[in-house]
């Protein structure tokens, strides 16, 4: 695939009042203790002013493994809501390891004729990253609803909790740039200097496994792009050896800067025995690559997320601690669109 071959960017049109956004289960089931977090979620969603529906498979609560069902049945359940066009948007559940599962049983075309949001991180930064450089969709990396809006947003500040509500009904219904993100005192300069370009990203081990597979994307999509990342878990050295790996790809020689999320859980990070801290991890692998770096941004699976829409433009001082949306997410909803839709909406109630 060459850089003109790769799909233009592919914005979901804006979501309205009333819309029905779906909560569904793309990879880990729900766990019964957590059934008031996805309560607490839905209530979020619907102060937005959006209809909510669950999903089959979350809402029979289903369970296999580590999984909320097998990989086909996930992707049957996940391609009829691209296909069903009364769902303007898909938040899952949570993350988990099952993603991978089901990408060769994606239907594209249902994405490329319909795009809708589709918000989650974890596990299903590997969706953003696929259906990005399959179909252009922008992704919305953003928090889950079980374990972030019905959990870490509930334990923010109601200041915070405002703050983000506002943020994320901006990104799904507002056709203007958000610009810049609110920064957090966490936000640290790694490598000072600007760029700007889309942003493309997720959690790193997602990024760096996705490579090895025939969803591996083109190197053409980090040219001149702005790389976020995170981790949750695992060893301060497995962080090394994922970065080693995009070293080795030539990703990090494409990128124009980076942006690190806040770590979470990882073993050997600045311990009293002289462990790295994650600074020094990415600069040491960076080495003498001369691109901004901005560390400890509220992304990820330590605290509430901020939102990080793959593909959208963005500005980064690494300096003065900013990061700005240059576009918004979504396009304007036009009247030929709402007609269409509407009409197949009554068509589909008809047929039943």
């Amino acid at each position: 695939m060459t850089l003109t071959e790769l799909p233009q960017l592919l914005r979901p049109r804006a979501l309205e009042p009333g819309d029905l956004v779906v909560i569904a289960a793309l990879s880990g089931p729900l766990h019964s203790r957590y059934a008031p977090d996805l309560q607490q979620a839905v209530a979020e969603l619907e102060g937005m002013g959006f209809r909510v529906r669950l999903a089959p498979l979350l809402e029979a609560g289903q369970h296999r493994w580590w999984s909320a069902a097998p990989p086909d049945e996930m992707a049957e359940e996940f391609n009829g809501l691209l296909r069903d066009p009364e769902v303007r948007a898909i938040v899952a559940h949570d993350g988990g390891q099952t993603v991978f599962g089901y990408l060769d049983l994606i239907d594209f075309d249902a994405v490329r004729a319909d795009p809708k949001p589709i918000l989650g991180f974890s596990d299903i930064s590997l969706l953003h990253l696929v259906l990005y450089a399959r179909t252009g969709l922008v992704g919305f990396h953003a928090d889950l609803a079980t374990p972030g809006l019905g959990g870490h947003w509930q334990r923010a500040s109601a200041a915070r909790r405002e703050e983000l509500g506002k943020l994320y009904s901006t990104l799904l219904t507002g056709t203007e740039p958000i610009g810049v993100l609110p920064a957090g005192p966490s936000w640290e300069c790694w490598r000072a200097g600007r760029a700007e370009g889309p942003l493309v990203g997720g959690v790193i081990n997602r990024i760096a496994l996705a490579q090895a597979t025939p969803f591996a994307l083109p190197l053409e999509c980090f040219d001149g792009a702005v790389l976020f990342w995170e981790e949750a878990g695992g060893q301060a050295s497995y962080v090394w050896n994922y970065l080693q790996v995009l070293r080795h790809s030539g990703i990090l020689d494409r990128i124009a800067g980076m942006v690190v999320g806040v770590p979470e859980a990882i073993d050997g990070l600045d311990s009293p025995d002289g462990s790295p801290t994650l600074s020094e991890i990415v600069l040491d692998v960076l080495g003498d690559r001369d691109i901004p770096v901005l560390g400890n941004v509220e992304f990820g699976h330590a605290g509430p997320n901020l939102p990080m829409p793959v593909g959208i433009r963005v500005a980064l001082d690494a300096q003065q601690r900013t990061l700005s949306l240059l576009e918004p997410a979504v396009r304007p909803l036009t009247r030929d669109r709402t007609h269409a839709a509407q009409a197949a909406v009554t068509r589909k109630r008809a047929a039943h």
